[in-house]
C-alpha cells in the first residue's frame, strides 16, 4: 500500500499542474527535495501567474521516527493512534495536498489533500501489527457566492462518494463543516465539501452491517479505491469553475473583499489545521512546504463593516452596497446543504 500511494498521488500531481498549467499559461517551479531523517517530496509552486496569484500542489513521502510531542498531537486527534506510552514511533506518511488561490476574486480558493498513515507496533517494529488509515477530503472557499459553482463543486464530490457508499457524502459533507471552521470567529472558511479521517477497518465495519467480517486487507483495498476516486474527480469538480470566473471583471473593493477572506484562511491554518500542526512538530520537516497552503497576499482590517465582530458578540452594521458581501457571510455562518 505505501507503494501503490506514492504512485497514485505522483500521477496525479502531474496531472492536476499540467492541467493548471495550461489554464494559468505558465509552467510550475517544481521543487525535488528530501528531508533529513527519511523520505522526501516533491513540491510544484506557481506564482504571480496569469489566473492564480499562488498554487501549490504538494507530494510528500516521509517516514522516520515521531518524536513525543508529534505523538501526543496525534493521539488527540486520532481514535486509531498507538496508545502506549512510548517516546518515539516509527511512522510512514504519504499525501498529495494542494491550495490554489486565484487572483480574481470572483474565482474560488481550493484546497485537496488525500493522505495515507502507517505507525509501526512500539514494541515490535518489524513483525508487529501495524496501525494505519486514510484521511483527506476537499473543500471551496469563494470570496463571492455562485450557488451554480457551489452545487456544481458539491455534485461531483457526491456522486463519487454515493459509488462507493451512499452515507459517505452526508457523513462527509457535515464533517467537513465542522471541520472547517473558525471557532473565534464563528464562521466556516468556506461553503465546504468532504472531509475524514481515521479510515480504516474499524470504520469500514461500523459503516456497514454486511462488512462486519472484512478483513483488513480487503477493507484497506476498498478505502483505497475511494482515495483514488476522489483524487481524480479533483479537476472535473474544478476546472469548470475556474474557466468560468477567471476572467470576470471585478473592482477595488471586491479585490479588498478577497483580501479579508484570505486573512480567514490565514487564521484557520495557523490556528486550526492538523496538518499544518503536526509538519511543524515533526523534526526534520520541510517548512516551505507546510506553508504552501498560505496565500500570497492577505488583510486585515480592524472591524471591518462586513465580518467583523465585537467582543460583546454583537455583529458590526450593515453597510450599503455591500449584499453580496453579506450573502455570503450568511451562507459562512450557516453552512447549506448544496445537493
Amino acid at each position: 500500500m505505501r507503494l501503490r500511494m506514492e504512485k497514485l498521488i505522483k500521477e496525479q500531481q502531474k496531472r492536476i499542474i499540467d492541467e493548471l498549467s495550461k489554464i494559468d499559461g505558465n509552467a510550475f517551479t517544481i521543487d525535488e527535495w528530501d528531508r533529513p531523517n527519511g523520505g522526501g517530496g516533491i513540491s510544484c509552486v506557481l506564482q504571480d501567474g496569469n489566473v492564480f496569484e499562488k498554487a501549490g500542489v504538494n507530494v510528500s513521502v516521509v517516514y522516520g521516527k515521531l518524536p513525543r510531542p508529534a505523538i501526543e498531537k496525534m493521539r488527540a486527534d486520532h481514535k486509531s493512534f498507538v496508545s502506549a506510552d512510548v517516546d518515539s514511533l516509527d511512522f510512514f506518511a504519504a499525501g498529495l495536498s494542494l491550495v490554489l488561490h486565484p487572483k480574481n476574486p470572483m474565482a474560488p480558493t481550493v484546497h485537496l489533500n488525500y493522505r495515507f498513515f502507517e505507525t509501526s507496533d512500539p514494541k515490535d517494529v518489524l513483525n508487529g501489527k501495524t496501525n494505519w488509515w486514510f484521511g483527506g477530503g476537499t473543500d471551496l472557499t469563494p470570496s463571492y457566492l455562485f450557488p451554480e459553482d457551489c452545487e456544481h463543486f458539491h455534485k461531483t464530490i457526491k456522486d463519487v462518494c454515493d459509488t462507493h457508499d451512499p452515507s459517505y457524502y452526508p457523513k462527509f459533507k457535515a464533517w467537513c463543516d465542522k471541520y472547517f471552521y473558525l471557532t473565534h470567529r464563528n464562521e466556516a472558511r468556506g461553503i465546504g465539501g468532504i472531509f475524514f479521517d481515521d479510515l480504516d477497518t474499524d470504520f469500514i465495519r461500523q459503516s456497514s452491517p454486511a462488512s462486519v467480517s472484512i478483513s483488513d486487507k480487503e477493507a484497506q483495498e476498498r478505502l483505497f479505491s475511494f482515495v483514488t476516486d476522489g483524487l481524480c474527480s479533483f479537476l472535473p469538480a474544478y476546472v469548470p469553475i475556474i474557466k468560468k470566473r477567471k476572467d470576470m471583471p471585478f473592482t477595488e473593493q471586491e479585490k479588498d473583499w478577497q483580501q479579508l477572506r484570505r486573512g480567514r484562511y490565514v487564521e484557520f491554518n495557523l490556528v486550526h489545521d492538523r496538518g499544518t500542526s503536526f509538519g511543524l512538530r515533526t523534526p526534520g520537516s520541510r517548512i516551505e512546504s507546510i506553508l504552501m497552503s498560505l496565500p500570497r497576499t492577505a488583510k486585515w482590517v480592524y472591524m471591518d463593516p462586513v465580518s467583523g465582530t465585537r467582543t460583546d458578540g454583537v455583529e458590526s452594521e450593515d453597510v450599503e452596497g455591500m449584499e453580496r458581501e453579506k450573502e455570503l457571510m450568511e451562507v459562512l455562518k450557516n453552512p447549506k446543504e448544496w445537493v
